[in-house]
């Protein structure tokens, strides 16, 4: 619920600030006060429309999904509009973009005013029809999960099929590709770190003349070794230090002149075709390494492709029993539905008397199977289309649907916002509706306009809108200010003391 709202700034209002109960809120007064105002910068604070209020802020008791917005909850989650130059929203100080903080909200308040049809969305619908079965101690929820499941994995097998049986359209093609993608590395046969093992004796290959030549003169210096002994000996130096370094210097040179006669027998052109060829993969595939991966990759699809009968085989047969199971379970569903179904369209039809409204008739047909069943629920009011009846009459038969799915609510259902939806009725209509309203507020929090005494008197909680001066003001109401009020509304501002009398009765009667 809305516990608190906080309003500075705004057209004719200089600041406001209301704090709200749950149950059935009803604002009134004379036209033009600012009730409208009101109502929508109450709706701007939480993202559903905007105005340019310097400040609307909405102090709630909703639950925020904190992975989905990145906002913490606090114990009261306060909602804020703010208008200098630009809008600005917030949830906690913490800014977020008008979309993402009206997606928020939306799971918690809905605005009754325009033509919403998600209330006659056939999940929800059925989510009614089901708790009404549930309630009459059919063990229907346990038969919607395991129809769920199994139809989830009828979903699942169904589609594994249809890719079965688009490859199987190709499977000659991707088989040949396949292999001759295999052939085409198993050709070359590269090796894990092959092409280094070989650019490394190119390089080898490149210098080794050079290098030889070079070692051959140095060899030279060994002509002298006995004239360095010599001298060192007559220096009396110890010559040992001077002999290490000499043989170090001859197993240098020798193992060098070993490596390099080792690649006589290298044949050089071999060595660069071979370079190239191994280039070639690597052009494909990045490295020899990638291309190897690739290779057994490619085994695999091969076998599942030579596979591929036996596991379409499979998957039929597992597709056969469970769409024995889905058609099973859906038909139970429906049998439950069908049984309930005049028993809704009975109780659908008493609120929709209640509220002077023509006779509805509900229907069920078959459809394709999908996560609910089978069933797909219409309602017509005397043969005429949701989309084709009046506002006034769609907004009424909204409050019937809720007021049924409301019988079977075990939680608070969030804030419901009503326009003047009493409006053009007569007394005993406007009564009905109130009727309605005030059963729907024991699990909604209701903001309504209202310009008739019936659903005035009906209130939880009742706001006067009036203007002081130019400026609008609100103000909650005793109940000596509510027969006052209540008989302003019947009588006009002449206020006569049978009007005073009948907006007591109304009262008492509430």
């Amino acid at each position: 619920m809305i516990e608190r709202f906080y309003l500075k700034d705004y057209l004719s209002f200089e600041e406001s600030e209301l704090e709200l109960k749950s149950g059935l809120i009803v604002f009134t007064g004379p036209s033009g006060s600012g009730k409208s105002i009101l109502m929508e910068s109450i709706l701007s604070s939480v993202g559903g429309s905007s105005c340019d209020a310097s400040v609307c802020e909405s102090s709630v008791t909703w639950e925020i999904d904190e992975d989905a917005c990145g906002i913490e909850n606090d114990d009261i989650n306060v909602f804020k509009h703010i208008k200098k130059e630009k809008s600005r929203y917030f949830i906690n100080n913490q800014s977020l973009s008008r979309k993402a903080i009206s997606a928020v909200a939306s799971k918690y308040l809905r605005h009754l005013s325009l033509k919403d049809f998600s209330d006659f969305e056939n999940e929800n619908l059925l989510n009614i029809l089901d708790a009404r079965i549930e309630a009459k101690s059919h063990d229907i929820m346990a038969l919607k999960e395991k129809y769920r499941e199994t139809f989830t994995e009828y979903h699942w097998t169904q589609h594994e099929l249809q890719v079965i049986e688009e490859e199987e359209k190709k499977i000659v093609e991707l088989k040949e590709f396949a292999a001759f993608e295999i052939q085409k590395i198993e050709d070359v046969n590269p090796a894990a770190g092959e092409d280094e093992d070989l650019l490394e004796i190119k390089k080898e290959l490149s210098r080794k003349e050079k290098v030889l030549e070079s070692i051959g003169g140095a060899t030279e210096i060994f002509n002298y070794e006995h004239l360095v002994s010599s001298a060192l000996e007559s220096l009396d130096v110890e010559s040992s230090f001077f002999d290490d370094a000499m043989n170090e210097l001859r197993a240098v040179f020798d193992s060098a002149e070993e490596r390099f006669n080792a690649l006589e027998d290298v044949d050089v052109e071999e060595v660069l075709n071979r370079i190239e060829e191994l280039g070639g993969l690597k052009r494909r595939y990045g490295s020899i390494e990638e291309a190897l991966e690739y290779k057994e990759q490619k085994k695999i699809e091969l076998a599942k492709y030579e596979n591929i009968e036996i596991e379409k085989h499979g998957l039929e047969q597992k597709y056969e029993q469970l769409s024995e199971e889905v058609t099973a379970l859906a038909d139970e569903l429906s049998s439950l539905r069908e049984a309930e179904l005049p028993f809704f369209e009975a109780d659908l039809n008493a609120y929709l008397k209640s509220l002077y409204l023509r006779e509805a008739k509900v229907t069920m047909q078959k459809r394709s199977y999908d996560k609910a069943g089978q069933d797909a629920i219409n309602i017509e009011l005397s043969g005429t289309k949701l989309d084709k009846i009046s506002t006034g009459e769609f907004n009424r038969l909204r409050l019937a649907v809720l007021a049924l799915k409301s019988e079977f609510m075990n939680k608070n259902g969030g804030v419901l916002m009503l326009d003047e939806i009493d409006a053009n009725l007569s007394g005993e209509e406007s009564m009905s509706v109130a009727k309605v309203l005030k059963k729907l507020s024991k699990h909604f929090q209701i903001f309504v306009i209202s310009h008739q005494p019936q659903l005035t008197s009906m209130g939880d909680q009742h706001f006067l809108v009036y203007k002081d001066g130019n400026i609008s003001k609100t103000k909650e109401l005793n109940l000596q200010e509510r027969v006052d009020e209540i008989a302003r509304i019947i009588s006009g501002e002449n206020i006569s003391d049978e009007a005073k009398k009948f907006a007591k009765e109304l009262l008492e009667a509430s």
